[in-house]
């Protein structure tokens, strides 16, 4: 059995997220990716999922793969939107029969096509519900150090998070920029009573165009950070400005596991080159976090 809950109850995890691949030139840069990052023995892996049953047709597919042609542990995410009841407790089965027993339990955000589907759960916590029901998973939910965007102010989303996390095993952030946005997170849960790991996410920056885009996706860039990238470029252009992004993850990184951090969670939007940096910079030796 490899699940993330004993894991983490181990000692420190590393784990690295991708996207299922839409074509055969994404597809060709993933493969690369998971050769590259694989010497680096992650705890785990997780696949991200959107809705709908082409995504979850390519989700299944990327993690039942994994377990059959590398040495990785992936984890499946899974969201409410687009879905019945009876389709979620299929997709959930379908996942424990090819292996799979790990799962990120997410609401999901509506289609980008408008379309609104079927959609019988709303909230994250009935997909935890669901996977206890059917049982064999270790199961992981979102947390929003800034506060997820649909909920009213700070309070509600931690009572929210709080909620889920009682009934799940753990919890990943979604991607920040300095460690008092994340120590605040989880000093709150422990107001609450919830004291389970929360893993930070973390997701360099790279190029100042991404700056609006990490913006857009519920991370604003603080202004201190901006003016560093900027800085750089100034120096040295983009080649300095990716350097000044990966040495910003590679102190946010050494800082939260200074302060406790029970692991850390890189996105890796299908590249391997910034990730195995902050790897090299933080000094983690391949087996780091693999027990």
């Amino acid at each position: 059995m490899a699940w993330i809950s004993d894991m983490l109850a181990g000692g420190p995890t590393y784990s690295f997220e991708f996207f299922p691949p839409k074509n055969d030139t994404e597809q060709a840069t993933l493969v690369r990716t998971l050769r590259d990052l694989e010497p680096l023995a992650p705890s785990f892996v997780s696949v991200t999922y959107r809705g709908g049953r082409e995504s979850r047709q390519r989700t299944h597919d990327l993690v039942a793969g994994m377990l059959r042609t590398t040495s990785l542990t992936p984890m499946a995410h899974l969201v409410c939107v687009e879905h019945s009841r009876l389709e979620l407790a299929e997709v959930l089965v379908a996942l424990r029969k090819a292996g799979v027993e790990n799962l990120l339990a997410l609401g999901g955000d509506p289609p980008a096509d408008g379309g609104t589907g079927i959609g019988e759960l709303r909230h994250a916590v009935e997909i935890v519900e669901l996977a206890r029901a059917i049982g064999g998973f270790s199961v992981g939910v979102a947390a929003h150090p800034a506060g997820h965007p649909a909920s009213p102010d700070r309070g509600a989303d931690r009572d929210m998070l709080a909620a889920k996390l009682r009934l799940a095993d753990f919890a990943i952030t979604q991607f920040f920029f300095e460690a008092d946005e994340y120590l605040g997170l989880v000093e709150d849960l422990a107001e609450r009573g919830v004291t389970k790991p929360v893993l930070p996410g973390i997701m360099p920056v790279t190029a100042l165009r991404s700056v609006p885009r990490m913006a857009q996706m519920g991370a604003a860039v603080p202004a201190w950070a901006v003016a560093r990238l900027e800085q750089a470029f100034a120096r040295g252009g983009d080649e300095a400005v990716r350097q000044a992004g990966i040495d910003l993850a590679t102190e946010l990184c050494a800082g939260l596991l200074e302060a406790g951090a029970p692991g850390l969670h890189f996105y890796t939007l299908n590249r391997s080159s910034a990730t195995r940096e902050i790897y090299a910079s933080l000094g983690l030796t391949p087996m780091a976090g693999t027990g």
